[in-house]
């Protein structure tokens, strides 16, 4: 009877953690070191994005495919505010598409699975926002290197050093943690820290422009 090769599966979660207070402690450590002033760059990347009106394209796999998915769906829907419904980010997951994925992996290769989606879309200007709890994820890379090719900026949010990505992201947001469960954990909290701030900056600001406009007219 045949048996199918076997697969040597390759993970970079690291020793795991012997009770669940081990587990927690960690988070002390990751946030006595958090990186706020690239978040805070970060920030500011997708707000001028924002008033640009630019597109912004969210990508990783794994774990880091369904915060892209997640992160996407804050940006696009959870900053809309009763007097914004005129101006939204213009926001997509290159994770949402399974089929396109799948075929561009079957047909050419899975390194090429955004970089390909990109190609389609992507333009000067616009903003690539890529997670990768390693950094080094082929596909991961190959998405930023098409971006900067075509004069998007780049954003990447990772672990670890920060891995062969950081050297392809105008901002990168590297947590400071060897444990990719850690890592992950606070890659969700650093996006709705950034959703949370980007919304009340589209208040401010149309609350700003509000008053102006009173002004103006008195």
């Amino acid at each position: 009877m045949h048996k199918p090769n076997s697969v040597k599966v390759q993970s970079c979660l690291g020793a795991g953690a012997q009770n669940p207070e081990e587990y927690f402690a960690a988070y002390q450590h990751m946030l006595a070191h958090l990186p706020y002033q690239e978040i805070e760059r970060a920030i500011q990347e997708m707000m001028d994005a924002y008033e640009r009106g630019a597109s912004i394209f969210t990508f990783g796999n794994g774990g880091s495919a369904s915060l892209a998915s997640h992160f996407a769906c804050d940006l696009g829907k959870g900053t809309v505010v009763s007097d914004n419904g005129h101006k939204r980010f213009r926001v997509i997951a290159l994770t949402d598409n399974i089929p396109l994925m799948t075929a561009w992996a079957n047909d050419n290769c899975y390194d090429q699975i955004f970089a390909q989606q990109l190609q389609n879309f992507v333009a000067s200007g616009d903003l690539a926002i890529a997670i990768s709890g390693s950094g080094n994820s082929p596909n991961v890379l190959r998405g930023l290197e098409l971006a900067r090719h075509h004069g998007a900026r780049t954003v990447g949010l990772t672990g670890f050093d920060g891995g062969k990505m950081k050297s392809l992201c105008d901002v990168c947001v590297i947590l400071p943690s060897n444990n990719m469960q850690i890592i992950e954990d606070f890659h969700l909290s650093v996006t709705h820290a950034i959703s949370s701030v980007i919304r009340g900056r589209v208040l401010e600001g149309l609350y700003v422009e509000r008053m102006a406009a009173t002004g103006m007219a008195d």
